[in-house]
């Protein structure tokens, strides 16, 4: 790690934890679950004016523009959502004109989601509004570090999945 970066981690463990002789994956855990807090209060400050979108509705737009074309099922499990609260999502955004849908040729029971030119365009107004602010909050690290937190992130959501998938078998075998 960069001097600049180890400096900003240790005024950020300060804050995080507050005691020094904390290892570095106990400020981990601490910073990450203060970020899934963030994230919370965030989502749950949400307004809706008419017209607005939730960042659910948001989250099935950004992968409909990185995937293109796309199944209920497929988005629903990008977006790590239900299927049946991806399709309720569509069937307004369908409305609003930012996305199209169609039947499968090959198997009508699938229907493939798409952008429209003007969901396209709200994805990358939002893009443009906050992917800048993104970069300048992690311009201060260097790109080894930022692989070293994707790499971290990627093992916690492992861990995580794990987790619920244990928890879905317990319930499972207890018959609930």
């Amino acid at each position: 790690m960069s001097p600049r970066t180890d400096a900003r981690l240790a005024t950020l463990g300060d804050g995080v934890g507050g005691r020094q002789e904390d290892d570095a994956a106990e400020q981990v855990a601490r910073s990450f679950k203060r970020a899934m807090a963030a994230v919370r209060r965030l989502r749950g400050r949400e307004t809706r004016s008419p017209g607005e979108l939730t960042d659910a509705q948001y989250s099935l737009l950004f992968c409909l523009r990185d995937q293109g074309q796309m199944s209920v099922r497929d988005l629903a499990d990008a977006a790590d959502l239900r299927s049946a609260s991806v399709t309720e999502m569509l069937e307004g955004l369908a409305a609003s004109g930012l996305v199209q849908r169609r039947r499968s040729e090959r198997d009508r029971r699938v229907v493939f989601t798409s952008l429209t030119e003007d969901g396209r365009g709200l994805v990358e107004e939002r893009r443009a509004r906050l992917e800048p602010r993104f970069r300048a909050a992690m311009s201060e690290f260097s790109d080894e570090d930022l692989l070293a937190a994707a790499g971290v992130l990627e093992r916690l959501r492992g861990l995580f999945d794990e987790l619920a998938d244990e928890r879905r078998e317990r319930l499972v075998d207890e018959g609930v």
